[in-house]
């Protein structure tokens, strides 16, 4: 990845949009070159991964939308939400934006701050129904005020029409007076959950792209050789956990212990062994790892001890 300061802030961002709309080897050491400056090192890789947060939770300068500076997430401190714009969505820029989040992760990066809670649950996976919203969360003060007159006692005929005219453009019935808790509920959840689905999704979508070890393993599943699948599952489930909290470096460090270099390749493969240290084959690409092991902590110090130990699982 290379930026050349002598360029406009515009062609500089052009230049990162180019290099995250490619599909790219995400977990390949990665080289940043500042182009027209003397800076090399890991304060390049701070320079890049700073960048790239700071666009994404300030926005660009780009007119991307057609709004002039092109703003990824909208509202209030700590309750962002993705921009509810068409253009953005149309052009791919959230998995663009999901590929950003999910590489500065990998590289012990800065993170995106303030997003809104809420937001934060739909993206991994929970249950739209089931996310805690609450009014703060609608970046649209227009349709934030509309929802805050059901919380008034009484609504003029005037307000029953505002309000039922939303909720109706949503699929939602008119407001009535036992309706009216439901319906603020909803409507809530629509302004916050429901018009952000598609960057949500587009979100997830470019994480995924980028966190890609976990979908490179071949699980052992019930019908394989093991005797014991609570043991399969207890063991797998700690494996996930481990790499989904991981550092970048600590990666680095299995993916050469399980293939033997940074290169991941099409397929990974995981068997449950009878051993009393994680150990792999690295010619088959497969990570062996003992059954005992009751507790994460205690797998997590063994796999930790395992990788550091040598570059390759057979010695």
């Amino acid at each position: 990845m290379k930026m050349d300061v002598r360029d406009s802030e515009e062609d500089r961002e052009r230049e990162l949009l180019l290099f995250y709309k490619q599909q790219q080897e995400w977990a390949c050491p990665l080289h940043c070159t500042l182009v027209g400056d003397v800076a090399i090192g890991e304060g390049v890789m701070r320079y890049f991964m700073t960048t790239i947060i700071s666009k994404l939770q300030f926005g660009f300068s780009l007119d991307l939308g057609g709004m002039g500076q092109t703003l990824l997430f909208e509202g209030e401190p700590d309750h962002l939400v993705p921009a509810a714009s068409e253009a953005l969505i149309e052009s791919n820029l959230f998995r663009v934006a999901g590929r950003m989040l999910g590489h500065t992760f990998l590289h012990d990066g800065p993170h995106v701050t303030g997003l809104s809670p809420a937001v934060i649950h739909v993206l991994f996976n929970g249950d739209p129904e089931m996310a805690t919203v609450v009014t703060e969360d609608c970046p649209d003060l227009h349709i934030r005020s509309i929802i805050e007159l059901l919380e008034h006692e009484d609504l003029t005929p005037e307000q029953k029409d505002t309000v039922s005219d939303l909720s109706m453009s949503w699929d939602l019935p008119a407001v009535t007076k036992t309706n009216r808790r439901w319906l603020h509920n909803k409507l809530l959840l629509h302004a916050v959950v429901g018009r952000t689905m598609r960057q949500i999704k587009q979100l997830r979508k470019g994480l995924k792209d980028v966190m890609m070890l976990l979908e490179k393993i071949t699980w052992p599943v019930e019908d394989s050789d093991d005797e014991d699948f609570d043991t399969t599952c207890r063991i797998t489930g700690f494996l996930r956990m481990f790499i989904e909290t991981a550092s970048s470096g600590t990666l680095a460090q299995l993916l050469t212990f399980w293939v033997g270099w940074e290169m991941l390749p099409p397929e990974l493969r995981v068997e449950i062994s009878g051993g009393t240290l994680p150990t792999s084959s690295t010619c088959f690409e497969t990570l062996k790892l003992p059954a005992h092991f009751k507790l994460y902590m205690d797998f997590e110090k063994a796999l930790v001890a395992a990788i550091k130990s040598t570059g390759f699982g057979l010695v």
